[in-house]
Parts: C-alpha cells; structure tokens; sequence
C-alpha cells in the first residue's frame, strides 16, 4: 500500500505563501530527494497554476541554479493530478484533471502498488486530513512572520496525534520536521 506524503513550506505563524519561502538550492535539494520517493503529485487548481507558470520553463531562467533545474527535471517528469471545479484542461506535461472525488482518487491511489504520492496543496490538504488519508508530514518552516494569508489547516474538523520521525535545520534557517500520522 502507497503512502500519502503532505509536504508544505510555511512560516513560524502558520502561512503558506511561496512567496515567503526561502528558495535556494538546499531547499529545492530537499524536495528534488523527496521526489525520489514519490511517482505522482496531487493539488488544486491554484498551486498548479502557480507551479505550471514556472517549472515547465525554468532551464529558460537565467538566474536558475543547479538545484533549481535538478528539480524542475524530476517535477516535470512526475504525474500530476489537478482537483479543480473551474478548470477545463490541463496543458503541463504528465498532468491530468481529476474526474473523481478527490477522496475517491486518493483511496484508489493508496491501495494500488507503486511509490508514495504526494500533495502540497492547501486547497485539499483540509479534506486528507479530514479522511485520515495522510500517512507522513513534511513541515519546511522558514524563519519568517508573514503576519497574513492562508494559515496550514483551517478546516480541520477533527485531531490527530502526529508522531516527530525525524528534524533538520537548513543553512537558511529553515526547520524540516517530519512527522508520522498515528490515525
């Protein structure tokens, strides 16, 4: 059985902005090895606009590094499955829209053999959570107060105990803490 891996860049007071994340080679490193584990990307309409407006066309960016384009080669490789009610066609390479509930996908996902998918979306992180569907948990948080925006986890309906697997501190200052989902 697959795993569901959430992983999510957020500052000390809980918001996911990527705008406020510190990108440099050790945190697209991080998330490049990651990759190594994972065969399929799941998110909504919103974080594969945003991701779809740069990685396709990062080797284009003069400023990209090494570690930038490590990661663009294997996220673009990677299937991606979009959830969105508003969009009609996916153009991103290996991407695909969603016909199905997002629970319905994800449980059929989990049960068929492969590597561990993952998410990164805060527009259906809620409901995975909801479901008990997240199995591991990856927190990057930067040494950032943003003051505003969308806060990790504001529909939670329920608690779950998590259990720390593991900690690392980047060069940046960002803190990764993994955690298991004890259900």
């Amino acid at each position: 059985m697959r795993k569901l891996v959430f992983a999510i860049n957020i500052t000390i007071d809980g918001f996911a902005d990527h705008t406020a994340a510190i990108a440099d080679d050790e945190l697209h490193d991080f998330f490049t090895n990651l990759l190594d584990t994972i065969n399929v990307s799941l998110m909504g309409r919103k974080t594969y606009q945003l991701m779809e407006n740069y990685w396709p066309k990062a080797h284009e960016d003069p400023n990209a590094t090494k570690g930038t384009i490590d990661f663009a080669d294997k996220f673009n490789a990677m299937n991606k499955i979009v959830f969105s009610n508003t969009l009609r066609e996916v153009k991103w390479k290996n991407s695909s829209l969603a016909c199905e509930s997002l629970l319905k996908v994800v449980s059929d996902l989990k049960n068929q053999n492969g590597k561990d998918i993952a998410a990164g979306s805060l527009s259906i992180a809620d409901q995975l959570f909801n479901a008990n569907l997240i199995d591991e948990f990856w927190f990057l948080i930067h040494p950032v107060v943003l003051g505003k925006g969308k806060k990790l986890f504001d529909g939670l309906e329920k608690k779950n105990q998590l259990q720390l697997i593991d900690t690392n501190k980047f060069n940046s200052g960002v803190v990764v803490l993994h955690y298991k989902n004890l259900k």
